[in-house]
């Protein structure tokens, strides 16, 4: 960040180069089948803040949270197994695995049956990015917090001018943390509260 005042100009630009850094169009999912090192290797790359191993791609196939890969061949792992794990890695900063299989049972029913499946899992890969850039765009044009109030809050303090950034980044983290925090309470509540009829 260097010597620049971080306000909240910074973060609107952080979120617009995160929008940019969207979702791989599922177009531009690899066509064909891989081997399990070429899927770590992928998701890896896509979530650099997650380290993706074997053992923990096979615990979600043995959980029954992701499809079994195809019996018999060295690169079982299809485009539907890249669109499970994406979905996945998105879920799980804010779901328990158990939660995670709630939500993938609201659409797919048991997961390693194709026949039950209410919607495609092309389909749910495609409205997840619309969301997610959707959400982006919201998160650019609503007011996250109120600047006014952020610059009050600091003179009130009366920092000496050193202490002033740590403590303004500080509480533009605090926020960004309690809104993250409702959002997450509310997905779980709503996760863990739905029983089928």
């Amino acid at each position: 960040m260097g010597t620049e005042k971080l306000d909240i100009s910074y973060v609107i630009n952080l979120a617009d180069e995160m929008s940019k850094n969207n979702m791989v169009p599922y177009e531009d999912l690899p066509k064909y089948d891989l081997f399990l090192s070429q899927v770590i290797d992928y998701l890896n790359d896509k979530f650099t803040e997650e380290k993706y191993t074997n053992n923990i791609v096979q615990n979600y196939i043995k959980s029954e949270v992701i499809s079994k890969p195809e019996d018999g061949k060295k690169r079982g792992y299809t485009k539907l197994h890249l669109v499970q794990l994406v979905l996945l890695s998105y879920m799980r900063p804010v779901l328990t695995t158990e939660e995670i299989k709630k939500v993938f049972r609201l659409a797919f029913n048991e997961i390693n049956d194709r026949g039950d499946d209410i919607i495609s899992w092309e389909m749910a890969y495609k409205i997840f990015s619309d969301i997610q850039k959707d959400s982006f765009q919201d998160f650019l044009t609503t007011k996250v917090f109120d600047e006014e109030k952020l610059d009050k809050i600091i003179s009130d303090l009366n920092l000496d001018s050193k202490n002033e950034e740590r403590i303004r980044i500080f509480i533009i983290v605090m926020t960004l943390i309690a809104q993250a925090s409702v959002i997450k309470k509310a997905v779980q509540k709503i996760v863990n509260e739905y029983h089928e009829i």
